[in-house]
């Protein structure tokens, strides 16, 4: 593993209390008197907020539900283990040698859970602006286009990307049929992958419907 030190360097922060960026990555099943789950607590508030509150003034013009969808595609689990990877936070975390070998350093649960944690502990010790310039500078090198629209390919463009690198394959999408009146109306969709159903999904479009099959495919194919 290596030195949290590197870490620092990433987010451009060096912490005086160095227990605390300790603390912030260290699992559960490490069997310390510690471990990340308070500051994993407290981060996500600040996170929420830090989202929120960059969103609001990003799209002065949007709505309510606009900047609630935008920042619910933004703050949860995929969206947190993705600033993960970006930091290739899986070397830095202290965990037990059984969840080491059941590749903990690669799950979506544990890496999302450690960042809400370190930008938790940076809150703490530096304030919201310190912990906002770090989670910003993170969301915008992740996505250089924040849009509803944009954020909505995400889960086809993921889904893509992780059957192509584990599969070999690439995702097709079935329309499997439509309901209600022509003003309603709902389309069911099937992600396949070599002519296995992996997901299904409705929306309200095909395009829509594509996205939840392939947010559920990715689901699946992660556990």
């Amino acid at each position: 593993m290596n030195d949290y030190c590197e870490l620092e360097q990433k987010i451009s922060y060096a912490f005086r209390d160095k227990q605390l960026i300790i603390e912030a990555l260290t699992h559960k099943s490490d069997k310390k008197p510690y471990n990340n789950e308070r500051l994993e607590f407290l981060g996500d508030a600040v996170l929420d907020l830090i989202v929120g509150e960059y969103l609001f003034s990003k799209f002065p013009h949007s709505d309510e539900g606009i900047l609630s969808k935008i920042r619910a595609s933004l703050v949860n689990e995929d969206g947190f283990t993705l600033l993960a990877r970006k930091l290739d936070l899986g070397s830095y975390i202290y965990l037990s040698l059984a969840e080491e070998n059941n590749n903990g350093r690669n799950k979506p649960s544990l890496l999302s859970n450690a960042f809400e944690a370190v930008i938790g502990a940076v809150y703490l010790e530096a304030g919201l602006s310190v912990a906002k310039e770090i989670a910003i500078k993170l969301l915008e090198a992740c996505h250089p286009k924040i849009d509803l629209d944009t954020l909505s390919k995400d889960y086809k463009t993921a889904l893509q990307e992780l059957t192509q690198a584990s599969h070999g394959v690439t995702p097709l999408y079935e329309v499997l049929g439509s309901s209600g009146p022509d003003h309603r109306k709902e389309f069911e969709i099937a992600v396949m992958l070599n002519g296995t159903t992996v997901a299904k999904a409705k929306g309200k479009s095909k395009k829509e419907a594509q996205q939840k099959a392939a947010k559920l495919a990715l689901k699946e194919l992660k556990q």
